[in-house]
């Protein structure tokens, strides 16, 4: 917690700010007046389950059983973290605090994305581990505002930089006033941006946060998001964390770095094995392989996503894992006894960080509880090795029926949870599937 922050500074502001996110992860929240957050900060408060009832356009879902017409949206439970307290520069140093969400009966409710998280990492210490997750983001960011978007019908969008170059400080350069604002204002509210470069394509960016403890980064990672884009805003850019902005370049992914931990030591890390991996770790990557096609929609979440999950873009379309090869969907980073760990690659930019880093653990921890054997042997090159293990699903249609019919994805999730995010990614295939697209209406109009 913020060392300046108490209920009485609280409650003296004009105005403070609290911030959840929905199912898709986009940021919700409200401005209450100083007094109105501090007196939550005691006795919890209330918002409408609408949160839950929204999709990522504001459009209410029809089918969605948690909430809806057919139980008025009433209130569920919201709970403030005050250890997540921070003082936002660009907002007059306004305070943002992180909630997450009960039943009336002031139990977790099991949909909340930030209590998902929470009961992987208590079966994390309930087999005796304390789980570090570093994130890396991509995005793409736009010399555009978003009226300007609107005006121009999302095409021929200007990017805030120009050309291909890869780790161009000449291309960085070129937006010195956001690039200095995003390391001093991120790292002011406990952020910690280590490092920051262009990518493989104009308006490109990658941007690595230090690792911690998982629900840290976490909201770390959900902060990081909704701050780029308001700092954006002030240098009238726009970014944007779709996983495929654009077919003429590569897809941007979410990377989860992870490793566990037992009374200070790095439970990954063996001197005397194979490329230092120890038993634990061989398990929890045998549990990620395993786990993976069954919890797929919580690391690419949209019909968007699957346009990043293909061929030759160094994108993971397999289940496979390597030594330091950044082909395969699990990449194992040897190191020492501090830095040994392992890069799950699948997740996209998109993807609720809640749900990314609690399905990537629950994976890994379901192999260690199980002791899951190795068997497939590291992929080498560009995934030779590879040639026999099923490719991951295609399509979010695809993914989200492997997910409903899945026992084991309940097993880890949780029916409730479950249930709820499978009805949402339903609806989002619906939404799809009765839309004419650009590509249709060049493909077709004239001679169909």
């Amino acid at each position: 917690m913020n060392p300046t922050f108490s209920k009485d500074s609280l409650a003296g502001q004009p105005y403070a700010r609290f911030l959840v996110t929905d199912i898709d992860g986009v940021s919700r929240g409200k401005h209450l007046s100083g007094e109105k957050i501090a007196s939550m900060l005691d006795g919890g408060g209330t918002i409408a389950s609408a949160v839950f009832g929204w999709d990522i356009q504001d459009q209410l879902y029809e089918q969605v059983s948690f909430t809806g017409f057919h139980t008025g949206f009433p209130d569920m439970g919201l709970v403030l973290d005050p250890a997540t307290a921070r003082q936002l520069p660009w907002d007059d140093n306004c305070w943002l605090i992180i909630g997450e969400h009960t039943r009336a009966d002031g139990t977790p409710l099991p949909i909340c994305p930030r209590q998902v998280l929470k009961r992987v990492l208590a079966k994390a210490d309930a087999l005796g581990y304390s789980a570090q997750v570093g994130a890396e983001f991509e995005w793409f960011v736009l010399d555009e505002t978003e009226v300007s978007v609107r005006a121009k019908g999302y095409r021929d969008l200007r990017t805030a930089t120009h050309g291909m170059t890869n780790y161009s400080p000449f291309r960085l350069g070129a937006r010195q006033a956001f690039v200095r604002e995003l390391f001093t204002s991120l790292n002011a509210i406990d952020v910690p941006l280590e490092a920051l470069h262009t990518e493989a394509g104009p308006g490109n960016f990658e941007a690595a946060i230090r690792y911690g403890d998982a629900l840290k980064t976490a909201d770390r990672a959900v902060l990081f998001k909704e701050s780029v884009r308001e700092i954006g805003r002030r240098h009238g850019l726009l970014n944007t964390f779709m996983a495929k902005y654009s077919t003429d370049y590569a897809g941007c992914g979410q990377h989860l770095h992870q490793s566990l931990w037992r009374d200070g030591r790095n439970c990954f890390h063996d001197a005397q094995r194979e490329h230092g991996m120890s038993d634990a770790m061989r398990h929890f990557i045998a549990g990620q392989l395993h786990c993976l096609p069954h919890l797929l929609p919580m690391l690419a979440p949209f019909i968007n996503s699957y346009k990043r999950l293909v061929d030759h873009h160094l994108a993971p379309v397999k289940p496979t894992w390597a030594v330091d090869n950044r082909n395969a969907a699990l990449r194992v980073i040897p190191g020492g006894i501090y830095s040994m760990r392992l890069e799950t690659r699948t997740a996209g930019a998109d993807a609720n960080p809640y749900l990314a880093i609690a399905a990537a653990l629950a994976a890994g921890l379901y192999g260690i509880e199980h002791k899951l054997a190795l068997e497939l042997q590291p992929v080498t090159g560009a995934n030779s090795g590879a040639e026999q293990v099923e490719r991951l699903p295609r399509t979010l249609a695809e993914a989200t029926a492997a997910m409903e019919r899945s026992p084991l994805a309940r097993e880890l999730m949780g029916e409730e949870f479950v249930d709820h995010f499978v009805q949402t990614r339903q609806w989002e295939v619906a939404q799809f599937n009765q839309s004419v697209t650009d590509w249709e209406l060049q493909r077709y109009l004239e001679l169909a």
